[in-house]
């Protein structure tokens, strides 16, 4: 089946584009492609995430072509099977992270004993057999015809194709590319725990290659399941995106302060700040589920202790959780559309609509305000979001500071834009924008 001799370790490919066919329909019927994952059985979930990753990058070309082979849509479930099977047969030369390396006739083949397998898609079998073939024999014209629009070119929505055009007239086509470049996975040491030099060591010692970034940071130069990384069960280091390190560097935190992580799930920054300093912190997100994995991380990294609160709450709602008694530092890393982590999460783009900006955009607004009111005089908010678009972040920083007169606006990176084209791993990160605000005195009478 594959000229790969790892091949006879991998679950059989039919099975794999079922299960991925499967997750792509869920995320083109409006759920995220992690939760559609959970429900993969496990020996199928890590190929079956790898093509459905895939997939996802490649959507907007995969749908374009797709709909040239069979203009009227057989269904979800059909055309998802066949958006998979053209997605590989896009790269049939290059391997997927972790999976063999599989001909044009063995994709095809597995396409058609997959829709032969299932019974939502075995009288399709004919069509899916026919479409790919044809494919095949007539790649080169398919590709011109979907090559004008840009859906199809850049793999990403018209709209957002459009707001990066208007906002980033220089960079967007840079940003677009970026975006399906698969992340590299990045860690942060515990510095509670390990040191970045003793991490390296048990890397090489096991003969994996990293490198350091930013003040705590590794870069893994392949990918690897966490949990059979050296350190993982000893709390060495917490999985983060080297954009996502700064929050923790840059909230001024010491000992003795009181501070709050306001959305705080899955955790990363409560751990980092945690590992900076000895505070008492309280952790709010407004999900109970996502708070138990902040929890469970915190246990790992043995940085649980009776100073550290977690509450499920509404950040924005203060009369559900404070006590009244003002914070040192805030880190407000507020909802978004999550468009400076595509590269990790290829789903988003295609599960986001443009009025969704607007509408955390307010919700931004509503979190800020209110936390703003429980920062002491003299104390900071950091703010954070994981998104390229200006009206969450750089639009956002601006208004916040024309509402709240003793908001004094502190040095800070801004906008960091994805970094992947032609970047070594080290240079890698995600999309963030940073805001950092110093709550004023108020101003005493005479």
């Amino acid at each position: 089946m594959s000229q790969n001799p790892s091949a006879s370790l991998a679950p059989p490919l039919s099975s794999v584009l079922t299960a991925a066919a499967q997750a792509v329909a869920a995320v083109q019927a409006g759920r995220s492609l992690t939760e559609a994952l959970t429900e993969v059985e496990p020996r199928l979930r890590p190929a079956t995430q790898a093509v459905a990753f895939h997939t996802m990058r490649y959507l907007g070309w995969t749908e374009a072509v797709a709909a040239k082979l069979v203009p009227r849509s057989p269904g979800p479930l059909p055309d998802a099977l066949l958006c998979v099977a053209l997605g590989l047969l896009r790269t049939e030369d290059a391997p997927l992270a972790g999976m063999p390396v599989y001909s044009a006739h063995t994709v095809v083949d597995q396409a058609v004993t997959a829709a032969g397998a299932h019974r939502r898609l075995m009288s399709y079998k004919g069509l899916i057999n026919g479409s790919l073939r044809r494919f095949l024999r007539e790649r080169a014209q398919l590709e011109a015809e979907v090559a004008p629009f840009p859906q199809a070119r850049w793999n990403h929505p018209n709209w957002w194709i459009s707001l990066l055009k208007r906002d980033y007239p220089d960079h967007w086509q840079d940003l677009l590319a970026a975006a399906n470049v698969p992340a590299p996975l990045t860690l942060r040491v515990n510095r509670r725990r390990a040191t970045r030099e003793q991490v390296l060591a048990a890397f090489e010692a096991a003969g994996i290659v990293a490198g350091a970034v930013g003040e705590a940071g590794l870069v893994l130069h392949q990918a690897r399941p966490v949990t059979q990384l050296p350190g993982f069960q000893e709390g060495w280091w917490s999985v983060q995106d080297a954009g996502a390190q700064l929050a923790g560097e840059l909230l001024p935190v010491a000992d003795g302060m009181r501070v709050l992580d306001a959305c705080a799930a899955p955790g990363g920054k409560t751990a980092h700040l945690l590992e900076r300093a000895d505070v008492d912190l309280l952790a709010l997100d407004a999900d109970g589920e996502r708070l138990r994995r902040v929890g469970e991380n915190l246990d790992r990294l043995g940085l649980s202790s009776p100073r550290v609160q977690l509450r499920a709450a509404d950040a924005a709602d203060l009369d559900a959780w404070w006590d009244g008694v003002p914070f040192d530092a805030v880190l407000a890393d507020v909802p978004c559309t999550a468009s400076g982590i595509v590269r990790r999460h290829p789903d988003i783009r295609w599960l986001r609509r443009e009025k969704d900006i607007a509408r955390t955009a307010a919700l931004q607004t509503r979190i800020t305000d209110a936390l703003w009111r429980t920062v002491k005089p003299g104390g900071h908010l950091l703010y954070v979001t994981c998104s390229v678009f200006p009206a969450e972040g750089r639009d956002q920083a601006a208004a916040f500071a024309a509402r709240h007169a003793d908001a004094r606006a502190l040095p800070a990176p801004g906008q960091l834009l994805p970094v992947a084209i032609g970047a070594t791993p080290e240079a890698q990160h995600d999309g963030f924008f940073y805001a950092l605000f110093a709550k004023a005195a108020p101003n005493r009478q005479e």
